[in-house]
């Protein structure tokens, strides 16, 4: 279960954040804001207390919260993101992790390792990390350590075409796992109730599990009925604008 969850409010700079996906256009501001708004709305009617940060119109990027940090339940990591754009964010969530953790239960990548928390997966007590662009093999080394410290434990997950781990697998809890285009036959879930998402909706892929309710993007009917045939609540946010960089449920939030 879930108490807290750490978000970040979108900055007017979003529209230069990073994408791959130039082709969508540039994010709406306004819609984007209304749409932070909503996603807030559905954390709470999970049940979680919501800890809501200023825009910070340095860092385009910033209201992907996930990226900074780790946070397990045994210790918050101050992760060292590879993307050189956003690398400062780490400094800048440390107040707020500071609200629930007390410094010796604070860890920290430091370089030349880089890891960013869209590549980590939470799966009970182990964490799936993916070998990306952004994470390298130094700061997965590092991360392990860390959790192995706490009594945790890690393992990497090699990622050949996304650009985190969690664009295209996403845990639920119960066993249950969405599954996507690369990882669809990736023998380290072969263990979990893989749920595969059509490739036409693998952007959909990226759902959030918050206290028995699974937040869904809004407009990907198939990836909607694969969840609630699972048995969980759905509550469906639009994330179009947040998906023009790149950006999907998970990224937008610290749930612990």
């Amino acid at each position: 279960m879930f108490n807290n969850v750490i978000v970040r409010r979108p900055c007017r700079a979003m529209v230069e954040g990073i994408t791959s996906n130039p082709q969508l256009g540039k994010p709406d501001y306004e819609k984007a804001l209304l749409q932070h708004d909503s996603y807030i709305a559905a954390l709470k009617e999970c049940g979680v207390a919501v800890t809501v940060l200023p825009a910070d119109e340095r860092y385009p990027d910033s209201c992907f919260v996930e990226d900074p940090a780790v946070i397990t339940r045994k210790c918050a990591i101050i992760t060292n993101p590879g993307a050189a754009s956003r690398n400062g964010e780490k400094d800048e969530i440390l107040p707020a992790i500071r609200k629930f953790f007390t410094e010796d239960q604070i860890e920290y990548i430091k370089s030349p390792g880089t890891l960013e928390g869209g590549d980590v997966m939470m799966v009970g007590d182990h964490f799936y990390v993916g070998r990306s662009v952004r994470t390298n093999e130094e700061g997965i080394r590092q991360f392990i350590a860390i959790l192995e410290k706490h009594g945790l434990s890690g393992s990497e997950v090699t990622l050949e075409e996304v650009l985190h781990l969690k664009t295209g697998v996403n845990y639920l809890e119960n066993g249950n796992m969405l599954v996507s285009g690369e990882f669809v036959h990736k023998p380290e879930f072969a263990q979990y109730n893989r749920v595969e998402i059509p490739e036409e909706e693998a952007y959909a892929a990226n759902c959030i599990w918050v206290n028995d309710t699974v937040i869904v993007p809004e407009g990907y009917p198939a990836v909607e009925k694969a969840v609630r045939s699972l048995g969980y609540k759905v509550i469906l946010v639009d994330t179009s604008e947040f998906r023009k960089l790149d950006g999907g449920l998970s990224c937008l939030s610290l749930r612990f």
